[in-house]
């Protein structure tokens, strides 16, 4: 198995020894369309530990997809206005999917569950609909029958290996993931990133497992990726209730400081075209104070707030701010400007910041700026009151855990006495959605491992029980 690293705080890395692939292992391709990558992981989950491993992965960039053709329909475009139609997308997915099988030496009939999540910004549900009929489009060229994304439903149906861990003739899948409902019972989305959310705390949840910190509920899962997702649990048993989401601009913000440094690339290609990646950055840029001015000017433009009530746009999302309201859904946000409205701006700083400073110091003022930008959020949502001493909070995406972002945002909560003990309480880990891909593929089958239970309260036993009795009383 793969051999984890806890760098900072809790991160969960990983030095990269090829998992092995069990009888006992459930094995999902996760596949995301997103705003910067497009991407394929695929996880085994040991069902006698419930434990997920990362297999393998592709990860492409999504501005690299094809230019739309006469004939096609334009459904939309990403953050930074990469043109998408259903069949370019789903070609790119099919070509992600396809390579991440070659290279892992995997065939298709390996893989028991595809789960596909779009990261790509939806500001109407029609845009939503078309990105996954685009991935499903792509997952099925690529080999995959429509069994493999949706439940096996029957005991009957699940493969031999995997009946001992499955749970069907005794509860069915309702919704819930990782013991978190969804808010319901209101026809429609209130958030349009809600799926991402739902991977994000399910993810952070199983990654935990890897720690020495038990993430149970309440929780509270923040997706620092493109663009900033994440939900909020309850206490409540035997299923959580979703409190509290996220929504708006993450690692948007860092990318939009180098959009004259490097135009068209996020801060993820640019240090790969640049090599920074496997260049050691000076930790402490000469030029500080040029950073910290240029980093008040930014900070100036960023609105974390709570959503107000009316609105049906926040940054590039959509959203149903009457519907959260009724269902008692506080939205959390985190915009540049107003929608958007001053990505230029900023641009303009970290171009300037360049100049005098150098790629160091544009770097450093990127972790500073994120990291500032999560302590917000974390600050934000404790004066809501949906955070307390017994809250853990888990943080994933390129735009949270990359650089010296987890150093600096532990520092910050600390000194503005947020959280009392951040080592004891938060966690930071990678592959987020993946893992809550996998996590996901395991409660649409009903596949438990009830002696390391991913629901629940914190201290308490798996609710298996509790669901059973829940079940059949409604």
């Amino acid at each position: 198995m793969s051999e984890h690293i806890f760098a900072g705080s809790r991160f969960l890395g990983k030095k990269f020894i090829l998992p092995k692939i069990t009888e006992s292992s459930f094995v999902v391709a996760s596949v995301e369309a997103g705003n910067t990558t497009t991407k394929c992981i695929i996880t085994a989950t040991d069902m006698k530990t419930g434990k997920t491993e990362i297999v393998g992965k592709c990860v492409l960039l999504t501005r690299d997809v094809r230019k739309p053709r006469d004939e096609e329909e334009i459904f939309g475009k990403t953050v930074s206005g990469t043109l998408l139609t259903r069949k370019s997308l789903a070609e790119l997915v099919t070509k992600t999917v396809t390579q991440a099988l070659l290279e892992n030496n995997l065939k298709n009939e390996d893989i028991h569950f595809v789960v596909r999540s779009a990261g790509i910004t939806a500001d109407t549900e029609m845009r939503l609909e078309m990105i996954i009929l685009a991935l499903a489009d792509g997952c099925l060229d690529a080999g995959f029958s429509p069994r493999k994304m949706t439940g096996y439903l029957y005991q009957s149906r699940i493969p031999d290996q995997l009946k001992p861990y499955s749970y069907l003739d005794k509860v069915h899948f309702d919704g819930a993931v990782a013991g978190v409902r969804p808010p319901t019972g209101l026809g429609r989305s209130i958030i349009s990133n809600e799926m991402e959310g739902e991977l994000a705390m399910a993810g952070l949840k199983e990654a935990a497992k890897h720690g020495d910190i038990e993430f149970k509920n309440p929780g509270i899962a923040i997706d620092m990726g493109t663009t900033l997702s994440g939900r909020i649990s309850d206490y409540g048993e035997p299923y959580a209730k979703t409190v509290g989401n996220f929504c708006g601009y993450a690692g948007a913000i860092a990318d939009a400081l180098i959009q004259k440094i490097s135009v068209g690339k996020s801060v993820f290609e640019w240090m790969e075209a640049e090599n920074l990646n496997k260049i050691p950055l000076n930790s402490n840029p000469e030029c500080l104070e040029e950073i910290e001015a240029a980093r008040f000017e930014i900070l100036k433009k960023i609105n974390i707030m709570k959503i107000p009530d009316g609105r049906d746009c926040f940054g590039p999302f959509a959203v149903n701010s009457k519907a959260a309201e009724k269902c008692g859904l506080t939205l959390f946000g985190c915009d540049v400007g107003e929608n958007g409205s001053d990505l230029e701006v900023l641009a303009d700083i970290g171009k300037q910041l360049y100049d005098s400073g150098g790629t160091d110091a544009v770097i450093r003022l990127a972790d500073e700026v994120m990291s500032d930008i999560t302590v917000s959020l974390i600050k934000c949502v404790k004066e809501a009151g949906c955070l307390n001493s017994e809250t853990v909070i888990g943080i994933t995406g390129r735009a949270g855990i990359t650089g010296k972002k987890q150093e600096l945002t532990l520092q910050k909560l600390s000194c503005q006495n947020i959280i009392e003990n951040p080592e004891k309480q938060i966690i930071f880990a990678e592959d987020g959605l993946a893992r809550g891909a996998a996590v996901m593929a395991r409660c649409m089958n009903s596949l438990g491992c009830p002696n390391n239970p991913l629901g629940g309260r914190r201290g308490e036993k798996c609710i298996m029980a509790k669901r059973i009795k829940f079940q059949r009383e409604i």
